[in-house]
């Protein structure tokens, strides 16, 4: 009987664990779930049937792979309470934004850690995540990769530094989608549209093209060719892409990208 543990509840907990179950990989009876709040683990015992542990030593004790979803700040408390429980053939999953595996195995001892990058759209089942394993969790890679891929694409990276560069374009990536729909919500009620209208047509816009480009992408197709097929020459597109030029919207683009995995470097020491 194979079991999955949880420590840590939070959303991308929750989605996880709803993925899983509903991907068959787990049945709900074998997933183990800890957190400080009682009523956070009776809600998700009731709507997916869970087991909610006693303490996290138990769960790690129980679990053939823990799945550390805990914030960052909290991580040294809570390698220092499983340390004791954590057996040798135990696959250490961490989704913590800038803890290091060298970190973890140091807490732990060698044992097998994958060290994954998730995002936010797992939440809908549309994550994008990527995992780096130490030598001795390779072997187990392909049990993490069926976790991550019941919550979307989910890819490896042979090198950990690479994190901070998936952190940089897919982990923040959502927010850079976000507060590209919010401007262009604002200027087309700025370009008189009503409020709800434009919301209307800026989301399913976003949503169409994103389908379209993962569709086209199956025939090799990419982005840059979808593009050129929306431009016409003298046409609409061409003068709204000619601001973008003009703007540096590829340097933007860079500088804000570079942004986020530099910070990101300083969070993983």
């Amino acid at each position: 009987m194979d079991t999955i543990g949880f420590i840590g509840s939070g959303n991308m907990a929750e989605a996880l664990i709803k993925g899983i179950i509903a991907a068959d990989i787990y049945a709900p009876e074998n997933v183990l779930v800890s957190d400080i709040r009682a009523e956070r683990l009776e809600s998700l015992a009731e709507r997916y049937g869970v087991v909610a542990a006693e303490s996290n030593a138990a769960l790690a004790a129980n679990a053939h792979t823990v799945v550390l979803s805990v914030k960052p700040q909290n991580m040294t408390d809570v390698l220092e309470g499983v340390k004791d429980a954590i057996g040798e053939k135990t696959l250490v999953i961490s989704i913590a934004a800038g803890i290091k595996v060298a970190n973890i195995a140091a807490a732990l001892g060698e044992v097998a850690i994958v060290r994954v990058m998730p995002n936010t759209p797992a939440l809908i089942g549309q994550g994008a995540s990527a995992l780096f394993a130490n030598d001795r969790a390779e072997p187990l890679l392909e049990k993490a990769m069926s976790i991550f891929s019941s919550v979307g694409k989910a890819v490896i990276v042979d090198d950990e530094d690479l994190i901070d560069a998936v952190t940089a374009v897919s982990g923040s990536g959502p927010a850079y989608f976000f507060l590209l729909m919010e401007e262009m919500i604002r200027a087309g009620i700025e370009l008189g549209l009503p409020g709800d209208v434009a919301k209307d047509l800026v989301l399913q816009t976003a949503k169409g093209s994103g389908l379209l480009a993962a569709e086209a992408d199956k025939y090799n197709e990419g982005p840059a060719e979808l593009r050129q097929k929306v431009t016409s020459p003298g046409g609409t597109t061409e003068a709204a892409l000619k601001v973008f030029a003009e703007g540096n919207f590829s340097r933007l683009v860079n500088d804000v990208l570079t942004a986020a995995y530099d910070r990101g470097r300083e969070l993983s020491g």
